[in-house]
This record gives structure tokens, C-alpha cells and sequence, in this order.
């Protein structure tokens, strides 16, 4: 296993490495990103990159809709845990969260009946923003998160082979196949500095943390 160390940035995956014949050497920097770090940024990643632009537009026009209209997709409304929720709604460790959120997911079935785990809850359909104060963000968000979805199947798979264990070794826990002015999140280092993990173009925010692999604390 390796050691830990301290750490002073946050290491880059690029996935163009499968793509130029290099498997074993991304399957090398994932373990060591994961066992040593617990974060990482992923270059390249399998998702259309007109898609990312989208998203990126959409964001700023999501929260500036009218409070009203963010209002009524609020969280509480929904018993699958999706929607809004206001600036300051949120607590995390006994403090308020300095942040106003959307959650969405692909709409699913609900499935969740008495007596079943807790966590099924979450299939179900997400609220939505009306379709003429946003028209097409629904089906951005639902494609981009298909396409994510995908790459993190395969994500894991990889994880797994980081780890000299089989690809599949992860499907038993799927059910099915595969207001601030801080615009990015800070990674903690074992020593407690914290280290701006800034937007970079091209790469996804990868954090993952157990097991054997280490996550690091971060705040948004």
C-alpha cells in the first residue's frame, strides 16, 4: 500500500491515456490519487464537451431565476430528496452552509416501500425547472448526467483494477449495470492547509474516500 505524504496540489488524470494505449499507467495514477490523496481532477473525460459548455451556461441562468420559482422546487417538497434549497438552508457540522443548491437526478420510478433501506427513497422523479423559464435545461441536465453516469461505471471498474481486484468487484452495490463569491471547493491536506481546487477546462472534480481508498476533507 502506499504511504501518505503531505500534499500541495491535487494531481491530474488524464483520460486520454486508455485512449493512447497507456491503461497501465492511468490505473497507476488513479491508485496513487485515491490511496495517497483522496482527490483528483479528471482530463479528457468521456463527455461531450459541448454538453459541459451547456451546463456551464445554464448554471448562472438556474439561480437566477426568480425566488419564487426556486422556491416551489423546494427540497421539502419532494420525498426523494431533489430540489432547492435556499442559501443557508443546510447545516454541516453544527454551521450553517454558506451555499444555495439544486439537486437533480435522471428521473427514475419510485421503488422505495415500508420496511425497504432508506437510501431507495432516491429513486424517483427530480423537480424540475418550468421548461419556458428554461427551455431545454432539463434535457441538457438529463443528458449530461447519463453520459456521467456512464463514465462512472467505468470509472469504478478502473478503481477496481487500480487495485488488483476484478472490474466487476463493485456491481453487487448498483442495482442495476452500469451566495458566496468561492466558485470552487478547497481540498484539506493531511496537515490541515487547505488547497484551492479551481476549475480547470477539460477535467471533472473527482473525490472518493473508502477503504482502502483515502478522502480528504473539503468545503465548498
Amino acid at each position: 500500500m502506499s504511504s501518505r505524504s503531505e500534499i500541495t496540489e491535487i494531481p491530474i488524470i488524464d483520460w486520454k491515456l486508455i485512449e493512447n494505449g497507456q491503461k497501465e499507467k492511468l490505473l497507476s495514477q488513479l491508485r496513487h490519487a485515491f490511496v495517497v490523496v483522496g482527490f483528483a481532477y479528471l482530463k479528457n473525460p468521456p463527455i461531450d464537451p459541448a454538453l459541459i459548455d451547456q451546463m456551464i451556461m445554464f448554471a448562472p441562468r438556474l439561480f437566477d431565476l426568480p425566488q419564487e420559482e426556486k422556491d416551489a422546487l423546494s427540497m421539502v417538497n419532494s420525498p426523494h430528496f431533489m430540489g432547492y434549497n435556499r442559501l443557508g438552508n443546510e447545516i454541516t457540522r453544527g454551521k450553517v452552509d454558506i451555499r444555495e443548491q439544486f439537486d437533480f437526478v435522471t428521473d427514475a420510478t419510485p421503488t422505495w416501500k415500508e420496511g425497504d433501506p432508506i437510501y431507495l427513497k432516491f429513486n424517483g422523479p427530480a423537480q424540475w425547472p418550468n421548461e419556458n423559464s428554461l427551455p431545454g435545461f432539463k434535457a441538457t441536465v438529463t443528458e449530461y448526467l447519463q453520459q456521467l453516469g456512464k463514465l462512472g461505471f467505468e470509472f469504478m471498474s478502473l478503481l477496481a483494477e487500480s487495485l488488483h481486484l476484478p472490474r466487476d468487484i463493485f456491481d453487487k452495490f448498483y442495482e442495476s449495470p452500469k451566495e458566496s463569491n468561492q466558485h470552487w471547493c478547497k481540498v484539506q491536506s493531511p496537515s490541515g492547509q487547505w488547497i484551492d481546487a479551481k476549475p480547470i477546462p477539460g477535467t471533472l472534480v473527482v473525490n472518493l474516500g473508502k477503504g482502502e481508498f483515502y478522502a480528504l476533507e473539503f468545503t465548498v
